[in-house]
C-alpha cells in the first residue's frame, strides 16, 4: 500500500527519480532536451516553482515547491510522458522509471541552499567534471547571469536566497566532496530541516490527512482523466492531429471548442491551465468561458 507523502500548498522539495535497474534513460541528448521541454510546460500547467534541475545519466534532480498543492499530479504526469516519449525512441518494454519519485521536505533558509547546492554538484561528485560551470544539463549557469533566457526556473529566488555570486561559489566549493543531505527520516518521508520544522511539517500534514473532503472534491480527485488521454481520444475519435486543424477556419474553431469543453469536464481543467495548451494559447482568455457555455447549449 502506496502512504501519502509528507507536503502540502507552499512546501519546498527535492525530488529524485531513477532509471529502473540503473538504466541510462538519459544517454541521449535529444531524450534530455525532451525532458527539460516537459519540465517547463508541465511546470506551467501544474504551477509547480522550479529552483534547480540536474540531469544525469540515469536519473534527475530536481528542487521544486509544491505552489499550486499539485505535487503528485505533476510529477506522476511528468514521468509518465517522459517514459512514453523514451519507448517511443528506444523501444523496448516495461518500466522506464524503478520506482516512485522520492521527495524530501526541504526547510526554509540555509536548508534550501543546501538542498540546491546538493543538486548542481551531481556532475561533480560523480567525477565528470571539476566544477559544475561546465556541465551542462543542470541549472548552475542560469543564476547571476546578465543574459536574458527563456528560463524555466525561478532564478531571481535563488538569487536572492544566496544574496550574490559570491557566496553561491564559496558553498558551492564547501560542498563539493559531501555525498549526502543531513535528512531525517519520519514515518511519513525524509525531511531537510531543523526538529522545530519538523515538528510543525508533521502537524500541517496531519490536520491535512484528518480534514475530510466533500463529495465534490473527491469527485473531482477521482473521476477526471489526464488532459493528454483526453487528447489522444478526441485526435483518435476525429482521426486528425491537433498540430494539423487549421483554426482560423470554420471547423477548427468547432474541433477546438469541443475539445474546450472536454478539458473541463472530462480533465477537470481551469481556463488558465485550458488557456497554457497549444490549441487556446492565442485566444483571449476571457473568451474561453463564452466558448465553453456555446459549446455546453448547443450540445444539450
Amino acid at each position: 500500500m502506496r502512504h501519502c507523502r509528507l507536503t502540502y500548498k507552499g512546501a519546498y522539495h527535492h525530488i529524485m527519480n531513477r532509471g529502473d535497474k540503473g538504466e541510462n534513460i538519459f544517454s541521449g541528448k535529444k531524450l534530455r532536451i525532451r525532458f527539460l521541454e516537459l519540465l517547463q510546460e508541465r511546470s506551467r500547467i501544474y504551477r509547480i516553482v522550479v529552483y534547480a534541475y540536474c540531469i544525469m545519466d540515469n536519473h534527475y534532480h530536481l528542487v521544486l515547491q509544491n505552489g499550486s498543492g499539485k505535487m503528485s499530479e505533476f510529477m506522476r504526469n511528468l514521468n509518465s510522458q517522459f517514459a512514453i516519449n523514451y519507448r517511443s525512441v528506444m523501444k523496448g518494454k516495461g518500466y522506464v522509471f524503478q520506482n516512485r519519485y522520492k521527495s524530501t521536505l526541504i526547510g526554509t533558509g540555509e536548508y534550501l541552499k543546501m538542498a540546491v547546492i546538493y543538486v548542481l554538484l551531481n556532475p561533480v561528485r560523480a567525477g565528470i567534471c571539476h566544477t559544475p560551470y561546465d556541465y551542462r544539463w543542470s541549472s548552475v549557469n542560469e543564476y547571476f547571469c546578465s543574459k536574458e533566457l527563456d528560463r524555466m526556473i525561478d532564478n531571481l529566488f535563488v538569487e536572492e536566497l544566496f544574496r550574490d555570486k559570491n557566496e553561491f561559489d564559496i558553498l558551492l566549493k564547501e560542498w563539493r566532496d559531501k555525498e549526502t543531505l543531513p535528512v531525517t527520516t519520519t514515518r511519513v518521508g525524509e525531511v531537510l530541516a531543523d526538529d522545530s520544522f519538523i515538528s510543525k511539517a508533521m502537524k500541517k500534514f496531519e490536520r491535512r490527512q484528518t480534514t475530510k473532503p466533500s463529495k465534490r472534491m473527491r469527485q473531482k480527485e477521482y473521476s477526471f482523466l489526464p488532459f493528454e488521454r483526453i487528447i489522444e481520444e478526441f485526435e483518435i475519435t476525429h482521426g486528425v492531429r491537433l498540430k494539423d486543424i487549421d483554426y482560423t477556419t470554420w471547423g477548427g474553431k468547432a474541433f477546438r471548442a469541443e475539445l474546450l469543453q472536454k478539458l473541463k469536464d472530462v480533465g477537470g481543467l481551469t481556463y488558465k491551465e485550458i488557456i497554457a495548451l497549444e490549441p487556446f494559447s492565442e485566444l483571449k482568455f476571457s473568451s474561453l468561458g463564452q466558448i465553453y457555455k456555446r459549446t455546453k447549449k448547443r450540445k444539450q
